[in-house]
């Protein structure tokens, strides 16, 4: 049985291999077979196991050493569900609408549109709907749902393309707003997508990313019970840390901020049970939504 392939990675923020194990699951999902992993991989409802998060001595980063190499992760998100298809799509439209007014004072009208990994294009739609945007640029590798993400900009002149790695189609200084919801702690090698995306920005343009805050209170309530520690995330950022990860890619003023999500009360109160261990308990609370800052960040970079 094949294992998972990359051994000893590199810090993905500065280069370094001097790090410390910080979290770990049990077990460990650096001791387990590629096909044992499988099961692990989908959804936020499975048993804990994720490979061993460590801090890097130099920058803070917090990683995983050992992962999945890029054929594995290939194999792995071929058959992997929408994001976040166990929340209501009532939730989810609330919640990238939100996104959208955070970063909607900051956007120069005029430019074009980029979103990396849009998935079916709940935030795309709200920027077709409210912004003056010229063409929208969207890449998403999942073309299962590339005539929904089409749909939901309408008749806007847009571009979609299945490869995320591939900006070259963007003329160069043409975006006045990029966008990456919760992609960039699934990246393997982060630093070259935010190079890139800094080069098709205009001045004066922003790129929004919304990922994981681990310094959350969220993190330090749960510990390693967090779900977010899971095998999708080889990285996981805190407000320092993205800033200079930004920084380091040519981006200006970055601003962090704890961003809002919205979910429904008995989602939330499933997830409580299953951080506690209680996956077996039933209780019958209601769906109404709720918008709650707790464990996540938006980040504002722009093109000073």
């Amino acid at each position: 049985m094949s294992a998972p392939a990359l051994r000893d990675r590199a810090c993905p923020l500065c280069g370094s291999h001097d790090a410390r194990e910080e979290v770990a699951s049990a077990p460990r999902a650096e001791a387990c077979s590629f096909r044992d992993l499988h099961p692990y991989w989908y959804g936020i409802d499975q048993e804990r196991r994720f490979f061993t998060y460590h801090r890097c001595a130099h920058c803070e980063q917090l990683y995983n050493r050992d992962f999945f190499d890029q054929r594995q992760l290939s194999e792995l998100y071929s058959a992997m569900l929408p994001n976040m298809a166990v929340v209501p799509e009532s939730a989810i439209v609330a919640t990238q609408r939100g996104y959208y007014d955070d970063a909607a004072p900051s956007v120069i009208a005029g430019g074009a549109y980029l979103e990396i990994g849009p998935d079916v294009g709940h935030l795309a739609r709200e920027a077709a709907r409210r912004g003056r945007f010229r063409h929208f640029w969207l890449f998403e590798p999942n073309r299962a749902v590339h005539a929904e993400l089409r749909r939901a900009v309408g008749a806007m002149p847009t571009t979609i393309q299945p490869d995320m790695t591939d900006l070259s189609a963007v003329p160069d200084a043409s975006v006045s707003l990029a966008a990456m919801v919760h992609v960039l702690d699934h990246l393997l090698d982060p630093a070259p997508m935010l190079r890139a995306v800094r080069a098709k920005l205009r001045q004066g343009g922003v790129l929004m990313i919304v990922t994981h805050n681990e310094r959350s209170v969220m993190r330090r309530l749960l510990g390693r019970r967090w779900p977010v520690f899971c095998l999708q995330h080889p990285q996981l950022y805190n407000p320092r840390t993205i800033g200079r990860q930004l920084r380091q890619a040519g981006y200006g003023t970055v601003r962090v901020k704890r961003s809002r999500n919205v979910f429904p009360v008995d989602f939330l109160g499933r997830q409580a049970l299953q951080a506690a261990g209680l996956r077996e308990v039933r209780l019958p609370l209601p769906r109404w939504p709720v918008g709650l800052r707790l464990g996540n960040m938006l980040t504002l970079a722009s093109a000073d």
